[in-house]
């Protein structure tokens, strides 16, 4: 029988041994991902070659194997470890080691790598595809993943859901909130709730409600007043890009990347800043366009069709509530050629961005900056141009949990279904948002008849 000196130099043996080839294939994991990007990048733009195609085919091979060593590997090198400490007579140590081999090889491994194992967004919807087709095989990396519903009854298989690693849903809403859109601008409050209540105060110094400030003769009592605010409710709605993919795709990882990050992304980023814009309020934001604070200026008298002068610009101007925020234009690319010609005595009222003008690489109009969009309206329509405060308009997104916490919308980015009629793959994403204008009607002015608002846009000369 081999004493206990014997079977603690053997065990270490075994651990050595086994740690090393740990670090190989932990190593020649990491190769073969630089040679996924290589070729990724080598293709961009292009199909493979017949060569790339090879390659690609031989590294998808060689990434699946190493994937599954590795997580054998893991296995081994954490029970190895519970087994020294029992060994050593240490039952916390052991305790300990196992937990850490559920936290290598289970679900709580995000907390150490948010991709969990996978290489690409390509890699991990190849993996759910092949563990999907009837008599598929779920990966080890995947099987990490698996979210079945518990709460709905239904059949299993293709129905059932995967859950998608924190990196590949934190790309994709970095790529929705990036700062050339409007819902960045509008700086969405996050939230846990699928409602918020809005409490909004829309007196003004000089009106007669809400707080007020009055003289005083000496020895005459005051009479107090207090805040007259009006409570709202903004529900979140859900947004959803639903993206289908053929076999020839799911082969294509280059085409599969773009497709499930850069063009999902996009296609979220778009709904989301159209709602903000021209929302109906119901199922969905109610857009400022279609609010009842907006305030239209109307045209000048004798007006051409399709034009704008001078005083559309100044009088939208005067109208905009710029109190706080960082109001800037809306145009439609439609509108250049008018606005170039505009001036005020030898004066342009449009300054391009050759000017040098950093801060607003658009251009600017009367000295706030312009955001060119195709949200606004073409040419001669209402919305073609419009002046916008940001600061009037309220926001919200639900957030995730776990170690999502606090980013916006990745607790409905987390579940993935594929299905496979017709050879197709079905990818979902959801978050959810809510919005509206602060304002429940433009504000009438302390002298004059000119009602304001954070919302103006010009009417539209038929």
């Amino acid at each position: 029988m081999q004493s206990n000196d014997a079977a603690v130099a053997t065990g270490a043996a075994s651990r050595f041994s086994q740690g090393s080839n740990l670090k190989a294939l932990r190593q020649r994991a990491g190769e073969i991902r630089n040679e996924f990007n290589a070729l990724a990048v080598a293709a961009t733009g292009r199909a493979m070659t017949a060569d790339e195609r090879t390659k690609f085919d031989a590294l998808k091979a060689e990434a699946d194997t190493n994937s599954e060593m590795l997580a054998l590997a893991e296995r081994f090198n954490a029970d190895e470890r519970a087994q020294a400490a029992v060994i050593d007579g240490d039952q916390a140590t052991a305790e300990t080691a196992a937990r850490g081999a559920q936290i290598i090889m289970g679900a709580d491994r995000s907390t150490l790598d948010k991709l969990r194992g996978f290489k690409s967004l390509a890699h991990f919807a190849r993996d759910v595809k092949a563990a999907c087709v009837p008599g598929g095989r779920m990966s080890s990396l995947l099987a990490r993943l698996y979210a079945a519903p518990s709460s709905v009854s239904q059949e299993g298989g293709t129905s059932e859901g995967y859950e998608v690693p924190a990196a590949f849903s934190e790309s994709i809403f970095q790529l929705v909130f990036a700062p050339d859109g409007l819902l960045e601008k509008v700086n969405p409050e996050p939230t846990a709730k699928n409602a918020v209540d809005l409490e909004g105060d829309e007196t003004t110094p000089w009106g007669s409600s809400g707080v007020q400030a009055k003289w005083r003769a000496e020895g005459v009592q005051m009479v107090g007043s207090k805040a007259s605010t009006n409570l709202r409710t903004v529900r979140l709605h859900e947004l959803f890009a639903f993206v289908t993919a053929s076999q020839e795709l799911l082969e294509d990882s280059p085409r599969l990347n773009d497709r499930l990050t850069t063009k999902a992304a996009a296609a979220i980023k778009w709904k989301a800043d159209e709602a903000l814009m021209f929302g109906t309020g119901a199922g969905q934001p109610l857009g400022w366009m279609n609010a009842a604070c907006l305030v239209t200026q109307a045209i000048e008298g004798g007006q051409a069709t399709a034009t704008i002068v001078i005083a559309n610009i100044l009088k939208m101007f005067s109208r905009l509530l710029a109190q706080g925020g960082s109001p800037f234009w809306i145009l439609n690319r439609d509108t250049i050629p008018q606005l170039a010609t505009i001036q005020i005595g030898n004066y342009p009222v449009f300054v391009p961005p050759m000017s040098g003008i950093a801060a607003a690489p658009n251009g600017t109009l009367l000295g706030l900056p312009i955001m060119y969009s195709e949200h606004a309206q073409t040419l001669g329509t209402k919305g073609d141009v419009q002046l916008v405060n940001p600061f009037g308009y309220y926001a919200t997104v639900k957030t995730g949990d776990g170690e999502n916490a606090g980013t916006p919308g990745l607790e409905f980015a987390s579940s993935i279904h594929l299905y496979f009629d017709y050879n197709l793959t079905a990818f979902r994403w959801t978050f959810r948002l809510g919005g509206q204008p602060y304002l429940s009607a433009a504000v009438s002015p302390a002298k004059g008849s000119n009602t304001k608002s954070h919302f103006v846009t010009l009417a539209a000369r038929p």
